[in-house]
């Protein structure tokens, strides 16, 4: 019996991006099972820079450390009547949700809020549009979280059709004005990009959709992400280089939620001189994914 010869390296290869390609354009969250091969490829996608996971126990015991830390920020910020909000965007299924959860896990709620805004009332629609955000900036003594911010003018509702392209423009040349005045103020303005890689997102929403308990997290914007990836990249890009100063952007890449979740930590709390700190702790973020947002967009071109 005749051995076939095995097909070229190339064409393999060739073959397998055609079949991911397809699978990424037939994809459906209502799909019983998920493309093997978007599954094989979610963790690496988006050139995230890791092939090992992290020891859950590693993690378990570096976060609990870090949420230390956190609590000791928490009190000097009362004691010391500090003002810090974070903003915190990113792709669809990038994991805010679940990272705001755990810095905000053991903290008082009495001086930390999440701030997690439904679309403009008819009434909210015909102010400022900073006016409804400036109304959850932090008093003196608080932490103020958004779980999506003002910057929804830039990536969801352009992206979305939900403003025209002059209203997008127009937040984009005030946007840092308007933080200027914020951090002259006297408010620590942290930024939160989370990114993922295009087939760990399909895997997440997939993975959102067939359980009960998280079905409730997929909304019409989360649904229609999958085919505006191009368009979300395109807006995301030119936010950063819009909206970098004079608050830079912090960029996570968080295809795994465990080392996203301390970079985030490490990156609010490594730039904050509260009394205390264990620097052994808090160390540095990870700069193979804690971005810098000019890098990450430099990285991005290549």
């Amino acid at each position: 019996m005749t051995k076939r010869p095995a097909a070229p390296k190339a064409q393999t290869q060739g073959s397998e991006e055609a079949e991911l390609a397809a699978a990424v354009a037939g994809f459906s969250v209502e799909t019983a099972e998920l493309p093997p091969l978007i599954a094989e490829r979610a963790y690496g996608s988006g050139n995230y820079p890791y092939t090992d996971r992290p020891k859950r126990k590693t993690y378990e015991a570096e976060l609990h450390a870090l949420q230390i830390e956190l609590l000791k920020l928490q009190e000097w910020v009362k004691a010391q009547r500090e003002r810090i909000a974070i903003v915190f965007e990113g792709r669809d299924a990038a994991g805010k949700g679940g990272t705001i959860h755990r810095l905000t896990q053991h903290l008082n709620p009495r001086f930390v809020h999440v701030v997690a805004l439904d679309k403009p009332t008819e009434a909210e629609a015909g102010q400022w549009y900073f006016q409804r955000y400036v109304a959850h900036l932090p008093r003196r003594g608080d932490i103020a979280i958004f779980d999506r911010s003002w910057y929804n003018r830039a990536v969801v509702e352009p992206v979305m059709g939900f403003c025209t392209p002059q209203e997008t423009a127009h937040f984009l040349e005030q946007v840092p004005t308007f933080e200027k005045m914020l951090v002259d103020d006297g408010i620590r303005l942290f930024k939160i990009w989370l990114d993922i890689g295009r087939e760990m997102q399909l895997l997440r929403l997939h993975e959102r959709h067939q359980d009960p308990l998280k079905r409730w997290k997929l909304s019409p914007v989360d649904l229609a992400a999958p085919a505006r990836w191009d368009a979300i990249s395109a807006a995301r890009d030119a936010m950063i280089a819009a909206s970098h100063t004079p608050v830079p952007w912090a960029v996570v890449l968080g295809n795994d939620k465990m080392r996203a979740r301390l970079g985030v930590i490490r990156q609010i709390l490594a730039q904050i001189p509260y009394e205390g700190r264990d620097d052994g702790v808090v160390g540095i973020p990870d700069p193979a994914i804690v971005l810098d947002g000019r890098a990450f967009l430099a990285r991005s071109a290549t």
